[in-house]
């Protein structure tokens, strides 16, 4: 479950913050009543890795892109 802090509590609290979000706890932190940061458990990367493996799969398959000779001033033309 998500629970909203504030950036002056959750400074206050960072250490304790920290432990509930490796306990699972979701914050959102806000300054001035608006969201600004997120502070969520890092997913273990045996979850990330079939992920990250079909991102690569999907890479593979695009067409390749020639990259013709340029120079800086072609940038700002």
């Amino acid at each position: 479950m998500e629970r909203a802090i504030t950036a002056s509590d959750a400074n206050q609290r960072f250490s304790e913050l920290l432990r509930e979000v490796q306990d699972g706890e979701t914050f959102v932190v806000t300054s001035r009543g608006r969201p600004v940061a997120k502070m969520v458990p890092v997913d273990d990367l045996d979850r990330q890795a079939p992920a990250i493996d079909a991102l690569l799969a999907h890479v593979e398959t695009l067409p390749r892109r020639s990259l013709a000779s340029w120079s800086r001033a072609d940038l700002y033309e």
